[in-house]
């Protein structure tokens, strides 16, 4: 860092006016040197904290960092929070926090560098439009370790980083650690149908039927975005939401008030998929839709129908891709059930700072033997694809 850049923390995002934050790479729909990733953008993160969703009364203080010029001109960011439980996050470390507790140490609170409550890889050094990146990135990634020694907390974890920044986190000795997601990959397929012929016979034929079935019972679908997101529509995809995060997790993460915000907010990012029944709209999932990526996020119903999670979740958001000339399909965190409909194994990515060196050690020595792991069982899921042999590789 030179003289002339400070490190700032910010804890209302609201404080971030939507000028500034959009000129940083990544962040806004209209184009940049990154392709757009809705989850970085003002619109989502504000919407995020102004609705209740990520709060202190939640658990998710902000303490955003932000690099500034003397002049307070806002040249590079990482959004962040600060935590004192896990939860909401999809890159699990209760299993960190309960032995160092029981060895004595205190875990939380915690700093967490992630978009609450998304499972989706997207830019976290975030950097002025037109700035040499690499140098901002590493002051950002420096100082992070220096903010975690000054509030004295255990730790910082940054999920869902790039692959092209995780060697700048490696390179100021952060861990890596990886996970699996299961992604649709665009080869350049004119239609589902074309895509569907790269699948061996049999997988082919059961995709085919599994549609039909899905839509069995007079169920049609529909693809809302933009003027489509009515107050009334949010009522009911809320209801969808609510009863499967109640199911899935006791308490829903988001309020309804946040699907508002972000209606009014950023509605051509957003693509509801809602199935309807007698008049009726009885399921749906919603999706946001970045530059080159379609990002699937939460589903939910009122009426059970064979196949129809897939459909709605999976078949129509590939669908939607192929139109739109998207390149890939990210379908949330986990979920083998994914392979069999065409999406593939991919390696995720997070990097951590552990302040006690005790810790560090054995979380060290874990993680080189999940990524191993990890990395195993990517490669036995690729060779059970529906693909025929040889049409697809690994995606990394």
């Amino acid at each position: 860092m030179t003289d002339e850049l400070s490190i700032r923390i910010e804890r209302s995002f609201t404080a971030i006016t939507p000028e500034s934050w959009s000129k940083l790479s990544g962040t806004s729909p209209n184009g940049g040197t990154l392709a757009y990733n809705p989850f970085v953008s003002h619109a989502f993160l504000s919407s995020l904290e102004e609705s209740g969703s990520a709060t202190a009364q939640t658990g998710w203080m902000g303490h955003h960092l932000l690099l500034e010029t003397d002049k307070g001109e806002l040249i590079g960011a990482l959004p962040g929070y600060l935590k004192n439980h896990s939860q909401g996050e999809y890159v699990f470390d209760h299993g960190w926090a309960d032995a160092f507790q029981r060895a004595g140490g205190r875990y939380y609170p915690k700093l967490q560098c992630s978009i609450p409550f998304t499972p989706a890889t997207g830019p976290r050094l975030l950097v002025a439009e037109g700035l040499q990146r690499l140098p901002i990135q590493h002051a950002i990634a420096e100082s992070l370790k220096e903010v975690v020694r000054r509030l004295g907390v255990s730790s910082a974890h940054i999920t869902f980083v790039p692959e092209d920044e995780i060697g700048i986190f490696e390179g100021e000795d952060y861990l890596h650690r990886t996970d699996q997601q299961f992604h649709f990959i665009n080869e350049g397929y004119a239609n589902h149908e074309e895509f569907l012929e790269t699948l061996a016979s049999r997988k082919r034929k059961a995709l085919r039927k599994e549609r039909r079935t899905a839509l069995e019972n007079g169920i049609s679908i529909d693809w809302l975005t933009g003027s489509d997101l009515t107050e009334r529509i949010w009522d009911q995809f809320f209801a969808f939401y609510m009863d499967t995060g109640g199911r899935k997790w006791g308490r829903p993460y988001l309020t309804r008030k946040f699907y508002s915000l972000i209606g009014e907010r950023m509605p051509d990012d957003i693509l509801l998929v809602m199935a309807k029944r007698n008049g009726r709209y009885i399921a749906g999932a919603i999706n946001f839709i970045g530059g080159d990526t379609l990002y699937g996020r939460h589903w939910g119903c009122v009426e059970d129908h064979p196949f129809l999670h897939f459909e709605v979740c999976y078949h129509q958001a590939i669908d939607f891709a192929l139109e739109k000339g998207l390149k890939r399909v990210e379908a949330g965190a986990q979920g083998e059930h994914k392979l069999a409909r065409g999406y593939l194994p991919v390696t995720t990515h997070s990097a951590h700072f552990v302040a006690h060196a005790g810790l560090r050690r054995a979380i060290a020595d874990y993680l080189e033997r999940e990524r191993d792991d990890i990395e195993h069982m990517n490669e036995i899921l690729t060779e059970h694809s529906p693909f025929r042999k040889g049409e697809r590789q690994q995606e990394d």
